[in-house]
Parts: structure tokens; C-alpha cells; sequence
């Protein structure tokens, strides 16, 4: 029991963090249909970023506190990722709005392929250390361990996730939002302003794949030029698991997907003395994938996206 204890909790903090990611995927496919496959590059420069800022820090003002260094670091991510996100829409994907559906998948992954080239020249190849910002002293739960980092991440996810859906629901942002992904030749003609609301989408997706990130690189404690392609593309299948364009789908996909994945691996490893699990970890997400979109393309909670035809 203990057994299956610590892999609940290891999926559930895991699949918080595909959650944040695959809302992004979400929330863009939800408003004009692209599937921004450089969404996990986002969350790369967003670590590497919260990276930099804490060795800054770490050499300008040694006696800061750790938890102080890591809320600077995780702000100036966040804005930075917003910045990139807001550029990457305007040149890239905006020319491209009315051209057919191949050429802004093609230029998506050109963009994933520059951003990995452009972060290794930056920051580098090699794997980093990521500096312990917070107590590294487990907590015990019923013979499971759970870390201060591993809570963290589970009470900065509900809260990210509690604030969007405020956003979506409750304010005159999310209603033009919502008009947008309904009809955006009808929500113009109602005073939203299409491109404004596109723009916003892009940040606010940015924003929370530059959390996922920070949060990937304290959990995990390395970041790299690569780092973001992995948790981009499983992400991408919990979006899909959960119903791409409904914001509820990307949130149970990316607690579902992680709970599978840790669950799985960790019964697998322990069925085979520890020799599979952690090697055959990742066909679970794409086993998933396959299996939904073979059964059920809409995903587990359909799909809200409007007919445009």
C-alpha cells in the first residue's frame, strides 16, 4: 500500500505539471485551431531563465533567502516566456492565420527547432545543476515520502489553475476569450478586438508553461537546452487524452497521464527488480495517445471547439 501511496503522489505531482503545460496547448487550439508545438521550448527558456536569475542572485546577494530567490527567479521567467510566447504569435503564427492548416504545424516545429538551437548557443549544452532553493527534508504520509518541493508544486499548480479558470469564467477578458473560440468574425462585430485576444491566449499559456518549468527544474534538479521537448509532447497527450480545447480535458489528462505513467513505471520496476521501470517510463504517455485516439479521438471529456465552417 505504501508502495502505491508514493506513486499516487509522485503521478499526482507529476501530472500537475503536465496539467499547466497542456492548458497552453489547450487554451491556443481552443481560440484558432494551431496546435503550437514549441509550447514545451517555452518551458525550457523558462527554466534555463529562473536558472540564470538564481546564479545572478546567488553571486550578488549571497545571504538572500531561498524561497526569496526562487519567487524573483520564477517572476522574471514568467515575463520573459510571456515576451517570447507574444513575439513567436505575432511573427510567426499571425502571417500564417488564414494559410492552410499545414503551414502553421510546419512553422510550429521550425519555431520548436530554433528555440532548442538559440537556448543551446545561449545557455550552453551541458546539464546544469539547479540550486536547492527550498528544505530538502521529506515528509512522511503512511510509509510515503513527499518532499517540500514535491508540495510546492502541487499547491502552486491548484493555485495557477484556480486563478485561470477565475480569468476564463469571471472576467471580461475570458468572455472575449470565449466569444473568440465561439466565432471571431461574430466577436469583433461585438467590440473584441480578435488579435488582442489571441496575444493575451499565447501569454497566459506562457506564463503557465514558464511555472511547469521552474517547477520541472526544482523537482528534477537539472535544466537543458532540450529539456522542454519530453514534457511538451506529453503534455500534447494529455491535452488530447482529456479533450484538446477543453480546459477541465487538460487538467484531468495531465493528472491522469502523470498518475499512469508514475503508477505504471513504478509497478513495472518493481516487477523487474528496478531493471524497466524507469527506462520504459515514457511509452505509457504514448501508449495512452495511441489508445485514445484509436477509441475515442475527442478525448475523455469531448471537445469544445465551435464549427467556423
Amino acid at each position: 500500500m505504501d508502495i502505491l501511496l508514493q506513486q499516487v503522489i509522485n503521478g499526482l505531482v507529476l501530472g500537475s505539471m503536465y496539467a499547466l503545460v497542456a492548458l497552453g496547448y489547450t487554451m491556443v487550439y481552443g481560440i484558432i485551431n494551431l496546435i503550437n508545438f514549441a509550447h514545451g521550448e517555452v518551458l525550457m527558456v523558462g527554466a534555463l531563465t529562473s536558472w540564470t536569475v538564481v546564479m545572478w542572485l546567488q553571486d550578488v546577494a549571497p545571504g538572500l533567502p531561498g524561497p526569496v530567490m526562487l519567487v524573483i527567479a520564477l517572476v522574471v521567467a514568467c515575463a520573459v516566456a510571456a515576451l517570447l510566447n507574444y513575439t513567436i504569435e505575432k511573427l510567426a503564427y499571425r502571417p500564417l492565420r488564414n494559410a492552410p492548416k499545414l503551414a502553421p504545424l510546419i512553422t510550429a516545429i521550425g519555431v520548436s527547432l530554433l528555440l532548442q538551437t538559440l537556448a543551446m548557443i545561449l545557455w550552453k549544452p551541458n546539464y546544469k545543476p539547479y540550486p536547492a532553493l527550498l528544505p530538502t527534508t521529506p515528509f512522511d504520509i503512511a510509509g510515503a515520502v513527499i518532499t517540500p518541493v514535491q508540495i510546492m508544486i502541487l499547491v502552486v499548480t491548484a493555485s495557477s489553475l484556480a486563478v485561470l479558470m477565475w480569468l476564463v469564467h469571471a472576467t471580461p477578458l475570458g468572455r472575449a476569450m470565449r466569444a473568440t473560440a465561439e466565432n471571431p468574425r461574430v466577436a469583433s462585430l461585438m467590440g473584441v478586438r480578435p488579435d488582442a485576444v489571441i496575444s493575451a491566449t499565447f501569454i497566459i499559456g506562457a506564463v503557465l508553461a514558464a511555472i511547469a518549468g521552474v517547477m520541472w527544474a526544482l523537482n528534477y534538479g537539472t535544466v537543458q537546452h532540450a529539456m522542454g521537448f519530453l514534457p511538451g509532447l506529453k503534455a500534447f497527450t494529455a491535452a488530447v487524452f482529456g479533450g484538446i480545447g477543453n480546459l477541465a480535458g487538460a487538467v484531468v489528462g495531465g493528472l491522469l497521464l502523470g498518475l499512469i505513467e508514475s503508477i505504471g513505471s513504478g509497478y513495472i520496476g518493481d516487477l523487474t527488480g528496478g531493471v524497466l521501470g524507469s527506462h520504459y517510463a515514457d511509452i505509457f504517455a504514448f501508449l495512452v495517445l495511441i489508445l485514445m485516439l484509436t477509441l475515442r479521438p475527442s478525448g475523455l471529456l469531448g471537445e469544445r471547439v465551435a464549427d467556423r465552417a
